[in-house]
């Protein structure tokens, strides 16, 4: 196939924003296709949704779900390895793991221009909401924050609810990474969207915005779309697609709509970050000495004061 010249200073990424059936065959296709036609854009590095493979399952505790738990390396990093290899594009696979008997991850494999494996994230923060009950399936990464090492760049990849957290992106930025990447599965419980969507969405577009911006990298945020529920009796989540790049100043460079299937495509521009951190030099004026108590649950801030008299 005809690909696009490499960037000279930099790479083109895409985001595969989709809907997903409950086939979870026809979804592997569906993505292996969207793949292939973000590779002949010229694109370097693709990232699909959270979970991708199936509905988001995690709507209620059922432990007839676990059976579409696989291991890694597993028949979808498999599949998607091929077609990796195919089109000569970094593929960020997220994949329901079974790490071991009773042991299940939320996971995202970066598998490499030539098929390869290159490492695995496993998600840190695990969210249990209503009609988000991932606590039941999902075991807390021990991975630590990672970057990968591709043929195409030095990458971060976080998954879902670790985009609320500054601590993860700030630590995948030291290590390198010149964009982070949040493969998503985020909606709205259909009786809240009126009232509290709009503040919800603003609210999530805006944290990951901060994150670039405090970080001097670019993010790139992916979700499902579409409305899925369980059952006829369950209300179900309407996922508000809306995946975006945004550069290191937090300026959007690409964004999908609310509703439809989308191909989000952006380029990451090395001497942009340069550019920004040399002006907003955050990283230059951080007080490392002075953050120990980040490490803590909470602060007593009456016996910090106490303390200091």
């Amino acid at each position: 196939m005809m690909r696009n010249t490499k960037l000279p200073n930099g790479f083109k990424i895409a985001l595969i924003q989709m809907s997903v059936s409950p086939d979870p065959q026809a979804n592997l296709k569906k993505a292996s296709t969207r793949i292939e036609q973000a590779a002949s854009l010229g694109v370097d590095v693709v990232c699909l949704p959270e979970l991708f493979c199936f509905q988001y399952f995690c709507q209620r505790e059922d432990t007839a779900f676990f059976e579409l738990a696989e291991p890694i390396p597993g028949p979808t990093t498999e599949e998607m390895g091929k077609i990796a290899r195919a089109n000569r594009v970094v593929v960020i696979v997220p994949v329901f793991e079974r790490r071991a008997l009773g042991i299940y991850h939320n996971s995202a494999v970066v598998i490499d221009t030539d098929g390869s494996i290159v490492g695995i994230y496993r998600k840190m923060h695990i969210p249990d909401d209503p009609l988000y009950y991932e606590k039941f399936y999902f075991t807390p990464g021990d991975l630590g924050f990672k970057v990968f090492d591709t043929s195409t760049g030095r990458i971060g990849v976080l998954i879902c609810w670790d985009q609320w957290f500054p601590e993860a992106a700030r630590l995948v930025s030291l290590m390198g990474a010149s964009v982070i990447f949040y493969p998503t599965a985020i909606g709205w419980h259909p009786h809240e969207r009126e009232k509290f969507g709009q503040t919800q969405i603003d609210a999530w577009r805006t944290v990951q915005r901060g994150h670039a911006i405090a970080n001097g990298v670019y993010v790139a945020s992916v979700n499902r779309v579409g409305y899925e529920s369980l059952s006829s009796e369950e209300p179900g989540i309407d996922f508000w697609g809306s995946s975006f790049i945004c550069d290191p100043q937090g300026v959007v460079l690409a964004e999908a709509s609310s509703d439809g299937e989308e191909i989000v495509i952006g380029e990451v521009d090395l001497t942009r970050i340069e550019d920004v951190r040399q002006n907003w030099p955050f990283f230059r004026d951080r007080r490392v000495d002075a953050y120990g108590e980040i490490t803590s649950r909470f602060i007593d801030s009456k016996k910090w004061t106490d303390e200091m008299k």
